[in-house]
């Protein structure tokens, strides 16, 4: 008999008041929404957003009083002869001043041909640029920006022989959002469509197709309302939805795939319905149990990273895990009890053709009859390519991508090239921040004069350096242009200098003045070295609780280690590609990007999390099925035969849907989400082919009965694992 446990007696009682499931779940999802509506998301405070030094910085930038203001230029480039001495280049540089003296919120402008300005005409006077600011947070200067930006345009129609551009804090977040807004509105519109082509390719009836996606939506959509009150207490990243989308509609269609197959497989044995149901829910059920605790374990891990973005992932993820278990135990049945044999209407002919009886899948059976023929040799050619897959990850090099990680063909982006190269370091400076109680004293401002002087003699920083003070003049800014791109080498050892010698050496001497470093290098900087120091613990985190997890699961201290293990490969094989990819800058024409020499500072730790939840899902359901007919009386060898050749359809149906999904991502503009998606497509298509269909059935060949090893000292461990019905008992 199928012992009872928590999912067949959820969905026993499901399928007896399906109705009020049905309904219950349909509120509960209408509710989440209208409450997340009503109280709105709180998103993570820029000050609170990054770590050390940086992070000190900023909020003390946000306490002290500092006008919250936009900072612009305009950027004027001769396009032939012209200088900056010229009369026509003069003209054109009144002109766009005269403009923008003319727009609302515009305040600060300072002009190149003022006294004192020398430093905003570049070195072969070929350039100039007019600094102003844009009044108001971020959301008004967000709104109010368009106004300076058709002053621009209109001087750049008015002079056609130079080129007038702007560039700043609000027209760049302005563009990047523009285009991010664009990539994922095409993502979300691609997903659900492919999504649903490949389940009615695996299931062959339109029915059977729509249940897996409409629990993954809504299970999507309860959470996003969900995230409204949870993010009053835990404020949220602003991509958190787009991971949400990304982990939800994969888990939703993997559980309702993993049970709704072992369904139908029980009825085509003959059961009926109602028995059916009762053993997809005692078995199937349960792995689903067991994979999203295993999820949300890993996802779990990303709270000790410290790290505000990351701790709103792990929040979203986990609550979207919880809440596709929910309904998969309760919801999912009472449709399925619902539906009956009419879950297979809507087929479609030629497709159901192609599917075999028994559920099982040819091409999966031929392969795993040769690797069960040799096993060495199967698990020694497949471990060879995980780890050759793995090996250029040994020299993997990570950033925060600064304009480089948008698309290239941006002409914001262009524009703040053209800066760059005129005037070095002057659009992401490094931003020194002085607290002290009299930071307007003697004692700090020659410190400060100091400072410059020795920054722009290690040839490292560059004029011009900038100082402002709060009001209350206990706090003072200065910024410091940096030679290089912002996260390239050289722009790191100007950081490395200003942190470790140029500041103790200066303001570092005068006693009460504390000084911290910000700005976009130090801000990506600091976040690395925060991966850095908290991804051990993460790794330790994770996988030794899975340890736990897994032994306790199927009693077996070989099968969980082996499960860490080859759970590792994966994730290795896929850094490996990644690096191969975006590093060394192989495939740019086919993927649309251009290498920046690194991987994306946070996708590492966000990728093991990720994928080491994920892939858990495949190996808890073969594994169950494993142990479910070893339980019932098989040996090993053919337990691990039924087993896998049993899933093998159901796996390559789940894992297709994640690979169709995750390679939407991976058509974005943005280097980061690119990159994501890539390495989850690479690593999900790694683990269910490689590692599920060659490595695992070898490895268990191999090890015959010791797979179920246990020493006595663990006997106490509850038996979690299934006995199969008796042939024919409940038909």
């Amino acid at each position: 008999m199928y012992r009872s446990n928590i999912a067949s007696r959820a969905a026993r009682w499901s399928a007896r008041h399906r109705r009020a499931a049905i309904l219950g779940w349909i509120a509960f999802v209408v509710l989440s929404l209208a409450i997340g509506s009503a109280i709105g998301t709180q998103n993570i405070a820029d000050e609170d957003a990054g770590n050390g030094d940086s992070r000190t910085a900023e909020r003390i930038l946000a306490d002290a009083g500092f006008p919250d203001d936009a900072s612009e230029q305009a950027f004027i480039q001769a396009r032939g002869d012209l200088r900056a001495g010229d009369p026509e280049f003069q003209a054109a540089i009144r002109d766009v001043e005269s403009r923008l003296a003319h727009v609302p919120h515009v305040a600060e402008l300072e002009s190149p041909l003022a006294a004192g300005n020398a430093d905003q005409i570049s070195a072969d006077r070929s350039s100039a640029l007019i600094t102003f600011e844009i009044r108001g947070d971020d959301e008004q200067a967000l709104e109010r920006v368009d106004a300076a930006e058709a002053a621009v345009a209109e001087a750049q129609d008015a002079n056609p022989e130079l080129r007038i551009e702007q560039f700043g804090d609000a027209s760049l977040e302005k563009a990047a959002s523009a285009s991010l807004d664009e990539d994922f509105q095409r993502a979300e519109f691609l997903s659900l469509p492919i999504t649903l082509l490949i389940l009615v390719v695996a299931f062959g009836a339109l029915v059977a197709a729509g249940v897996p996606l409409l629990l993954g939506i809504t299970a999507v959509m309860a959470t996003l309302g969900l995230l409204g009150p949870v993010s009053q207490l835990f404020p949220v990243d602003e991509a958190v939805s787009s991971v949400i989308l990304l982990v939800g509609l994969a888990v939703g269609v993997d559980y309702s795939l993993f049970y709704l197959r072992r369904e139908r497989a029980e009825r085509r044995r003959g059961h009926s319905n109602e028995r059916a149901l009762e053993i997809a829910a005692a078995t199937s059920g349960r792995a689903v149990l067991v994979s999203g605790l295993t999820v949300m374990i890993a996802m779990a891990g990303m709270f000790l990273t410290g790290n505000a973005t990351f701790m709103s992932f792990a929040v979203g993820t986990i609550m979207v895990v919880a809440v596709a278990v929910l309904g998969s135990l309760t919801v999912l049945p009472a449709v399925l009890s619902k539906l009956g044999d009419r879950v297979e209407k809507g087929r479609i002919p030629f497709l159901h053709r192609l599917r075999r009886n028994d559920g099982e899948s040819r091409v999966w059976n031929a392969i795993l009859d040769r690797v069960l023929r040799r096993p060495l040799v199967s698990a020694v050619a497949a471990a060879g390519l995980l780890v050759a897959l793995a090996i250029p990850a040994l020299h993997m090099e990570t950033k925060v991508p600064g304009s480089d990680g948008l698309p290239q063909d941006l002409p914001i982006v262009q524009t703040y090239d053209r800066i760059q190269a005129e005037f070095p370091g002057s659009p992401l400076p490094a931003v020194v921040v002085v607290e002290s109680d009299d930071a307007t004293g003697p004692q700090v401002a020659a410190a400060v004069r100091e400072l410059r002087s020795q920054a722009i003699d290690t040839g490292l920083m560059n004029d011009p350096v900038n100082v402002t003070y709060n009001d209350r003049g206990d706090v003072g800014v200065v910024t410091i242009p940096m030679v290089g791109s912002g996260t390239d080498d050289r722009s790191i050892e100007a950081l490395t200098t200003l942190r470790e010698d140029l500041i103790p050496g200066t303001l570092g001497q005068v006693g009460g003045v504390d000084a911290y470093v910000t700005g976009a290098t130090a801000g990506s900087e600091d976040f690395n070295e925060q991966m850095s120091s908290t991804a051990p613990i993460v790794f330790a985190f994770v996988l030794g609780l899975a340890f736990v997890l897994l032994m306790a699961t199927f009693r077996s201290i070989v099968i969980a280690l082996k499960a860490i293990v080859l759970n590792l490969l994966s994730v290795g094989a896929a850094y490996g590609v990644l690096v191969w990819v975006f590093q060394d800058g192989n495939l740019e024409s086919l993927l649309g990007f251009e290498s920046n020499g690194g991987i994306v500072s946070w996708l590492p730790l966000f990728l093991f999390v990720l994928l080491f939840g994920l892939s858990m899902d495949y190996h808890v359901f073969i594994l169950s099925r494993i142990r479910e007919a070893f339980d019932g009386g098989m040996s090993t060898g053919d337990a691990v035969t039924h087993g896998i050749k049993s899933t093998a359809g159901v796996v390559t149906s789940a894992a297709v849907v994640m690979i169709a999904v995750f390679s939407v991502f991976a058509t974005l503009g943005a280097l980061d989400f690119k990159q994501m998606g890539v390495g989850l497509a690479v690593a999900v298509l790694i683990d269910a082919t490689i590692v599920r269909a060659v490595l695992l059935p070898a490895t268990m060949k191999l090890l015959g009965d010791a797979n179920w090893y246990l020493p006595s000292w663990l006997g106490w461990l509850p038996r979690v694992s299934n006995e199969p019905e008796p042939e024919g008992a409940g038909a």
